[in-house]
């Protein structure tokens, strides 16, 4: 078995257990009214690749991460002690419903806005949400030379210390308190690249999927090699499908696909900012793989499908609370009130 394959296998089968029924559940009604409101968009905000910005600017955005890392939670789940478990909650309950299926784009645009809202209005950074430009770096040679993993102006390196823990950079003390199986988890951030599998990203395999031409055709394109890249190039904490957002380039990857589904919507946005489609539930066989339940109603009968499993414009996203529940239809044009967003 080759390295790659090996490491999806290991992407896929990182949730060990059932996520919904090993996490606390206080927050598992999608109909939760919301801690926080969407705020007001009277400008768009520029999303830059991270190497566009200048020092003072990544640090601005680095210390606004460590702001959400050491901040009291709000959603009152059980063994968060922050907005960055928060953050990470949203994410791990439903990932049974939000990958390998129609809403896996939408939902992550999604989620890529929450992070951005409350790294504004809770930790006043003043920018939009970076992304990590990972075609440049997969066609520029060496993965370990990226500037994302400087110490001093960028994620931390790669290397690990005799803790297992990433030995570097600003989140070298970064620790998490909640994964797929337990409210007391206790984990550091950890890496470990891939440059083989990161080659993934590269300008043939994103080529492949910028040229399919319905959405039903191209969500499992960008699902697979533009998306596993990232997670796989990166390993460590990034490899685990429930967990991955506990790594800070967990937003800078996944805002980078959606800038790339978003380049796709551009080439005809008139057909593409009203296209939808997809299975609503991943596949029994993808669940199986990921040890990951089928999803009850807990989460199924909100998400205004009426039982169907295909996904539509209809289709309710959830944050568990950080925002308010919105449609698919009102995130698709990311210049709209809820994304509030260009990229530069």
């Amino acid at each position: 078995m080759s390295s790659t394959s090996l490491k999806f296998l290991v992407y896929g089968c990182a949730a060990a257990m059932a996520v919904a029924s090993s996490l606390p559940s206080s927050n598992s009604n999608a109909t939760r009214a919301a801690v926080k409101e969407f705020p007001e968009c009277t400008s768009l905000y520029q999303r830059k690749s991270w190497t566009a910005m200048t020092n003072t600017e990544k640090k601005a955005y680095i210390d606004a991460e460590l702001c959400l890392m050491n901040k009291a939670p709000k959603l009152g789940v059980a063994g968060s002690q922050n907005l960055w478990d928060d953050m990470m909650y949203a994410h791990i309950y439903q990932a049974n419903v939000i990958h390998n299926d129609g809403p896996f784009l939408p939902w992550h645009r999604l989620y890529m806005r929450v992070h951005e809202v409350y790294l504004q209005t809770e930790c006043g950074y003043g920018g939009g949400q970076p992304y990590w430009n990972e075609l440049e770096d997969a066609e520029a040679g060496f993965l370990n030379q990226s500037t994302v993993f400087d110490a001093e102006t960028g994620f931390g390196s790669f290397k690990n210390g005799d803790n297992g823990c990433v030995a570097d950079g600003p989140f070298v003390n970064l620790t998490m308190h909640l994964n797929q199986t337990s409210s007391d988890a206790n984990f550091c951030l950890t890496r470990d690249l891939d440059q083989d599998s990161f080659y993934q990203a590269n300008s043939t395999y994103v080529n492949e999927c910028m040229v399919i031409d319905t959405y039903v055709d191209s969500w499992n394109c960008w699902g697979t090699a533009p998306h596993l890249a990232g997670h796989m190039g990166v390993g460590g904490t990034m490899l685990d499908v429930v967990s991955s957002p506990g790594d800070p380039l967990f937003f800078l990857h996944h805002t980078n696909l959606d800038r790339l589904w978003w380049e796709w919507q551009s080439v005809n946005l008139t057909a593409r900012l009203n296209e939808i489609g997809g299975p609503v539930v991943a596949s029994d066989a993808f669940l199986t793989m990921s040890n990951l339940d089928y999803p009850g109603a807990d989460l199924l009968d909100y998400n205004g499908e009426n039982g169907g499993n295909v996904t539509t414009m209809a289709h309710n996203l959830w944050t568990a609370g950080l925002l308010p529940n919105v449609t698919i239809a009102d995130l698709m044009d990311i210049r709209g009130p809820i994304s509030c967003a260009i990229y530069v």
